[in-house]
């Protein structure tokens, strides 16, 4: 699959790891050590189809021009996290309804192990999606800073109503936490309508020059950093 969008242009393919976690790899009964393998292995996988994609790209230039030299685009793999309610695989991660005995603690916590496998499994960027509230923003932003996390990372919101996240939450609050952190590069919107996106866009656009959208299976850049 990731090969399949590369060779229809993809700048950025995401691992599969939304929905992977180490508590929801326990609960279907494997190990830490195994949860944490898998975890890993989805961003390994999306970098060996990276390699392979790169190797028949020069292997047709050279070909063609019998040169090894070849002009083509960079291309990025982010790391997937999905939102706690992902986990819970209730509803919630589409209404940001998490109970008031989840608190920003409760989702540091469940995050940050994940967090730290991913920023280590060879991935260029760390893509925080479908993210139901500002809460779990403000999580990420933390984390990032606590842990040191030294590649880039973007968030991406979900909306019903065009001017708000999920739970009710403004956007622009929402994007003012992202645009607080040195390492998020992009913030935008993904599993949400497209008649809603431009107005969503010229939100965001109101706190932070660093915007992304994705909806669905699509992937529109607008700002990323020189390093790439």
């Amino acid at each position: 699959v990731h090969l399949d969008y590369l060779e229809a242009g993809a700048n950025v393919i995401i691992s599969a790891s939304y929905q992977a976690t180490i508590q929801g790899f326990e609960a279907k009964g494997l190990s830490i050590e195994e949860a944490e393998t898998l975890i890993k292995r989805s961003v390994e996988i999306a970098c060996e189809a990276r390699e392979i994609y790169l190797q028949r790209c020069a292997k047709g230039y050279w070909d063609f021009l019998g040169s090894p030299k070849i002009d083509r685009h960079p291309v990025l793999v982010a790391a997937s996290v999905g939102s706690y309610g992902a986990y819970l695989a209730d509803g919630s991660e589409y209404s940001g309804n998490y109970g008031a005995s989840v608190t920003l603690e409760t989702l540091k916590e469940f995050h940050r192990r994940r967090l730290q496998i991913l920023a280590n499994s060879g991935a260029d960027l760390i893509a925080f999606e479908t993210i139901p509230n500002k809460l779990e923003a403000q999580a990420y932003v933390e984390l990032l800073k606590e842990e040191n996390i030294d590649i880039p990372a973007w968030l991406s919101f979900s909306s019903t109503d065009g001017t708000n996240v999920a739970s009710g939450d403004p956007i622009t609050e929402c994007a003012k936490i992202a645009d607080s952190c040195s390492q998020v590069v992009a913030v935008g919107i993904n599993c949400t309508s497209p008649r809603l996106i431009h107005g969503l866009i010229l939100s965001i656009r109101k706190v932070t020059p660093h915007l992304v959208y994705r909806n669905k299976s699509l992937l529109y850049l607008t700002s990323l950093p020189a390093m790439y």
